[in-house]
Order: C-alpha cells, then structure tokens, then sequence
C-alpha cells in the first residue's frame, strides 16, 4: 500500500465515522441543546487527553458562537479547578471509553453540586453515560489507525458532534454577523463587519474629470490617480466613472479614432455608489456580487471618496 492509499483509506474510515453519527443521534441531543439554551450559566467541557485537545476546540467554537464556555482540565479540577464550576454550569464531559478515571472522579462533585451532566462517549453503558442526565454518542466501527490504538475516527467524530452542539445553539440564538464580529475584533470578518466604509476610503486628490475631457486626459487622470478609475463629474454632480476596463472596451469600440473621444463618450453612467456609513462587509459583498473593484462613496448625492476592494480586506 503506498501512501496515497493509505491517505485516502484514512479519509473514507473518517468520514464513515461522521456519517454514522446521523443514525446516533436521538432525543436527547435536543433535550441538551433545549437545556444549555435554558441555563444561565456556563458549558464547561471537560476531557482527558485527544478527547481534551478536542475538548478544547470545541469550547473556543462554542465561545465565539454566542455560547459562555470555558474548558476544564479534569486532573487540574481535582486540585482546586472545580471552584471555577458554578451551580448554574452545565458539565461536557467527553470520553471516547467513558471510563476516565479523572472524569469518573467528577461525578460525585456534579451530583452534590447539582450540575447537568452532558456525556460525549462511545459507549453507552459507561459509567460517565449511566450517571450523565444527556448522552451524546460519538461511537465509531473503527479507528482510522491501523494498529487500532491511536484516537482517529474518534476524534473526529468527537470534534463533528461538538460542532453540531455549537452550530444548533448559534442557530437556536439567532447569532449574526455582527454577533461573531464583536467576538473577534482583530480577524478579517471583525474587521469588515465592524468598520465604516468613511474609515477606509481615499477622500483626498481624488482623480476627476469633466465630461469634455479628452481621452488623453482621461488616461493622465486615471494614471496620476493610482486608483484605477476616473470620476467624471460635472461641476458637483457625478456623471459617471471611467475604469481600465471601460477605456479598453473604448480602443476597441473607436480604434483610431479613440484620442478624439470624451470621458463622456467611454464612461459608464449611473456607477455603483456606497454611503461611507456602510460596513465594509457591505461593500466587499457588493464588489464581489458585481464583480467590481472599486466603488464610489456618495452621501446626500456629494461625493466623498472612493473604496477599492482590496481595502475591504485584510
């Protein structure tokens, strides 16, 4: 077996892993959403080892999903950490065996303390599954290892479920855009969302023209500009925008008669335009529906500048 095969035997035994999952799920995956959407508290997730490390993973997504989460070390729990679990959290306990000691050893504190019990296992008649109030099944055929030691298709179903949870309470919750952008400020989505168009755009020595201009002048304008365009204005009034595509389409259309021509001949009337209070996300949807590069920036019919996709991002 070479090991493009061995690639590709990995990713079917996975994705079998993830499909199986559907015919798992039951009633009481909606009973645990319907009961962390009811909780004033917070999702604790806990787990040992690879189950931890996806643990981990999956409190960060429910976190920035609209979901208050935390992950807690289950041995670090047994020296104190515990103190961080109040009586309104709900307990993500995960264990593919469902018999880790460290998570065992939560459950009397749990009970006393009178926290929900979620349990992601794959088996059943676990301890951690009897004494959890919801079981999540994460049961799997086989391991994607072929020694059948190393979590594998495990982890991976372990970390599909844990994106179910978080993605039927982002739903459940109505979590918008803006939602996740207030949650992650310093990403490229945050950024989009979050910023006005007036705080990116170019609103100085902006490249305008008359419409009598000569398509020379056109060119030195657009050039000089750096932006890609000419604005065709007539006294305040915006005419039109003259792009590089609109000045090829022209030498094609006049061939030698193209230097004879006006920007009002080559320009596009009637250019898209955007209010500088708009989000940038706004704008990149629009440039990218349209299939554009730049817009105009327009306010009570004055124009104040111009946005170029490219400051849409990052």
């Amino acid at each position: 077996m070479n090991h493009t095969q061995q690639a590709l035997r990995v990713f079917e035994l996975e994705a079998n892993a993830i499909s199986d999952l559907k015919q798992q799920l039951d009633a009481s995956f909606d009973l645990a959403i319907d009961t962390i959407l009811a909780s004033q508290g917070k999702l604790v997730v806990t787990g040992m080892g690879k189950s931890g490390l996806i643990g981990k993973k999956i409190a960060a997504t429910l976190a920035s999903t609209g979901t208050p989460s935390f992950f807690l070390h289950p041995a670090e729990a047994w020296h104190g950490d515990l103190g961080m679990v109040g009586k309104d959290d709900i307990l993500l306990a995960i264990s593919n065996s469902g018999e880790s000691e460290e998570l065992i050893g939560l459950i009397p504190f749990m009970q006393a303390n009178k926290n929900t019990l979620i349990a992601m296992t794959g088996n059943l008649d676990s301890t951690l599954a009897r004494n959890a109030d919801f079981h999540l099944s994460i049961a799997v055929a086989e391991e994607a290892c072929p020694l059948r030691l190393a979590p594998t298709s495990s982890t991976t179903a372990t970390a599909a479920m844990g994106d179910a949870v978080a993605m039927a309470l982002m739903v459940a919750r109505d979590f918008q855009p803006s939602d996740f952008a207030r949650f992650h400020p310093g990403g490229s989505l945050g950024r989009r969302l979050l910023t006005r168009v007036r705080d990116v755009m170019r609103g100085e020595q902006l490249p305008i023209l008359a419409p009598t201009a000569s398509t020379k002048e056109v060119i030195q304008v657009a050039t000089e500009g750096r932006l890609g365009v000419a604005i065709v204005m007539d006294g305040d009034e915006l005419r039109g925008i003259i792009t590089d595509g609109d000045i090829r389409r022209a030498i094609e259309k006049y061939e030698d008669s193209f230097l004879r021509q006006t920007a009002a001949d080559v320009m596009t009337v009637g250019p898209r335009v955007i209010s500088p209070s708009a989000r940038l996300q706004e704008a990149a949807d629009t440039m990218h529906e349209l299939n554009i590069t730049v817009l105009l920036v327009v306010e009570n019919e004055r124009l104040e500048g111009v946005l170029q996709l490219y400051q849409c991002e990052l």
